[in-house]
This record gives C-alpha cells, structure tokens and sequence, in this order.
C-alpha cells in the first residue's frame, strides 16, 4: 500500500498488528483493538448569525472500554473525517495505557471551519453537537477535552449543555475546563510539559547535554509554544518556529515567549523580528538536535524523512509521522518518541483533572507538576526498555506496552474467552 494512499485509521491498524505480533497475543485481542467499539455520526442544524440554518456533521468514536471510560478530545476542523476520528480514538486508547491511566480511547470532531465562525455560532454549534452525543458521553462513560481549534471555552459550554440536560452539575463530562468551573491547574501547558520531559530523558539516555541543544519546532499553537519555552527554561536554543502561515529561523537561537507575543499579535511566527523567513516544511528539516511536531498528521512523510538532522523527535502532536518516514528515520539512526507517548502529558493532567472533579478537592499548579513528571518518566522507562529489551522501534516498543495491558484487562474481564 503506497503512503497516498494511507489514512489514520490503516496506519494505526497496522501498529496494533505489529504489537501483537511482536507479543504473540491471541488473534482475537488484535480483532477486537483493530477497530472502535462504535462510531456515532450526527448532523445537526445550527442557527447563524445571519438567520440562516446550516447543517453540521460531527462524530464521537468509541474504541475500547476494557480499563476504564473513554477518553480523548473533540476538535473542530474543516477536514475532519470519519477514519480519522477512529484511529485518533485508537491512540488515545494506548495513549493511555502507555502511561497507566485507567482510561479507554475516545475522539470527537466537527466538520467546521472555526475562524470563520462567530462567537455566537461557536457557541451554538457546541450546545448543539453536546445534546446530540449526550446519550454517550458522561464523568463515567466518556469524557471529551479540548483538540485542534478547540479550548476551554468550548469545554465550559459542553459541561453546562451536558448539565442541563442532566438536570444538575456534571463539570467532570469533560477536562481541559476554566479553572473557575473544575478545570485544573497546569493543565494548558501539560501536553508540553509532558513532551519536554521525556526528551529531556531521551537526551539524558543518548549522552545529549539539554543545555547545549538546538530545537525546531513545528507547530507553533498551545503545545509547540510551551515545548518551545519549556525546552529554552532548560537551557536548549529555539532555532526554527512554524505555523501553518510562516516559518522562521535564526541559528544564534530566538525568544520563545517573544515568538509566543509575536505570533498573538500577528497570527503567525512569519517575520519575526532577527529571524529569516524559510519556505513552508523548513523546521522538519533545518540542522538542530530535537524536532518538535506539534501540528496535525502526516507532517513527516518519505518525501522529507531523509532529509530531518534531528538527533531526537517528540512528538507532541498526533500521528505526525508516516509509516514510511518511520523507517527511513530508524534506519538513519533518529531517535523517535511517538506521540503515544510524547503527546501524552494532555491526558495524564485531564485524569488530574477529572480525579480532582470527582473528590471536589483541587490541586496547586505545583501539586499537578510534581505528579506529572514521575508518571511520564516512569512510562517513558518503560517503553525504552522494551524498545532494548526487544530490539524494536520506541513506536512499536510503546504500543507494546500499551497493548499488552488492554489485552491484559480484557483477558481478565473475560473478553478474550
């Protein structure tokens, strides 16, 4: 099968394959992890501001339930679709497993485009898309968080529609919430967070010195911005920025928090003051030591694999990488940690979150930093032995571990005969 003609959901089936191959499981866990338990599509009639009615598509995928409700995020995208939603609702799945959490995967999305909606139908495609998913969503069944163009806003709107529906408070249907309404100290920068700390022990493994890194970021929203300034409080030099509408580089290093300030008031990172502008796809493959891909799928493709001169790639963004550039990047010695892994901080801050929801009883920022980190480098430890110990890809190493532990609730619940 040619790299055009993959999606999502085909490249997340074959990395369950290969990790239960590599396990030996039984071919009844494979049949039962290579596709969501259910996929729910609605369509649903919003009012616009201008008095006319137009219809939404959206879907929340369900993958598997065997150690606890589903869990993952809703975005809000023009170029969503169904097979996307599902293998995202897989990897969450093994997101979670990879590090612990007693969580299954769920993904949501809506066919839209976002900026060209008001603040008023964003608020009303929301409510509506909550009443229709509503029967399947709930703090013990599934619980949405933000995704690509979606935020805490967008949480606070769902929790109160889902409330009212239910008659009384149920902040806990989704994270990612205001702090004002349950939502979690530390929880905007977490995916970061999570990521800079485990390369930051990928570093520690491959005899880099942090202090002395370059780093390129690709993806320059919540998570690109936050690695980027996280990795620079730890020493390295930001080298290259991208967005979707520029990308910028300066050897001697830039500002995150400038580049951050530039971005909001320009709406991208082009320009930026002392740096040269670089044609589109630039920061995958400029010479510096750790790659951040923080924007969507298939950012990293066999078209440009060969040319990365990272020595360390985190993935703190969905996917980004294909089958095909996997290889090539194995085969030239780049050390990958896959967003199952790297992306993962998101969701361990959101189990803080909701956790916190269910006692009613809130953490300092502090508090949910230090119980981050030991959870990603516990989770971390562990794929990378796996990864020694069997002679494999971290990717194939991380759904390893993730896989063996569903397989191994679902045996224990007596799914697997």
């Amino acid at each position: 099968m040619s790299e055009q003609t993959l999606n999502p959901f085909l490249i997340c089936q074959s990395q369950i394959k290969e990790a239960c191959d590599q396990l030996g499981l039984e071919p009844a866990a494979y049949e039962m992890l290579k596709q969501p338990k259910r996929l729910l599509e609605v369509s649903f009639p919003v009012k616009m501001d201008d008095g006319s009615i137009r219809v939404f598509t959206g879907w929340r995928s369900q993958h598997n339930d065997a150690v606890g409700p589903y869990k993952g995020g809703l975005r809000y995208h023009p170029n969503c679709y169904a097979d996307e939603v599902r293998a995202l609702s897989m990897w969450m799945t093994f997101k979670c497993a990879t590090l612990g959490l007693p969580y299954g995967g769920g993904k949501g999305a809506v066919k839209c485009n976002p900026k060209e909606l008001s603040q008023g139908e964003l608020e009303r495609l929301s409510r509506a898309f909550t009443e229709h998913i509503a029967p399947l969503i709930g703090d013990d069944v599934d619980i949405p968080a933000p995704d690509v163009y979606t935020n805490a806003q967008i949480m606070a709107w769902i929790a109160d529609e889902y409330s009212k529906l239910q008659g009384r408070n149920r902040f806990g249907v989704v994270t990612g919430k205001p702090i004002i309404v349950g939502g979690s100290l530390g929880r905007n920068k977490a995916t970061a967070r999570g990521c800079v700390t485990v390369v930051a022990q990928a570093c520690k493994k491959l005899g880099i010195d942090i202090k002395k890194a370059t780093a390129s970021i690709l993806g320059f929203g919540n998570a690109g911005s936050f690695a980027a300034i996280l990795l620079a409080e730890l020493g390295a030099r930001i080298v290259c920025a991208e967005d979707s509408r520029g990308c910028v580089y300066n050897p001697e290093g830039m500002d995150p928090q400038a580049l951050y300030d530039h971005k909001s008031a320009h709406r991208s990172v082009a320009d930026f003051p002392g740096a040269k502008n670089l044609p589109a796809g630039s920061s995958v493959t400029v010479e510096c030591d750790i790659l951040i891909p923080a924007a969507l799928e298939n950012a990293i493709t066999s078209a440009n694999a060969g040319d990365v001169k990272a020595k360390i790639i985190g993935e703190a963004a969905n996917g980004p990488t294909t089958p095909e550039a996997d290889d090539i990047l194995y085969k030239k010695g780049v050390f990958v940690i896959p967003d199952i892994l790297a992306s993962a901080g998101g969701v361990t801050v959101s189990y803080f979150e909701w956790v916190q929801n269910l006692m009613n009883f809130y953490w300092s920022e502090e508090e949910v930093n230090e119980r981050l980190a030991p959870m990603m480098i516990k989770a971390f430890d562990a794929v990378y032995d796996m990864h020694k110990q069997k002679g494999v890809k971290m990717r194939i190493a991380a759904f390893m571990v993730a896989v063996k532990r569903v397989a191994d609730a679902m045996r224990v619940r007596g799914w697997l005969g």
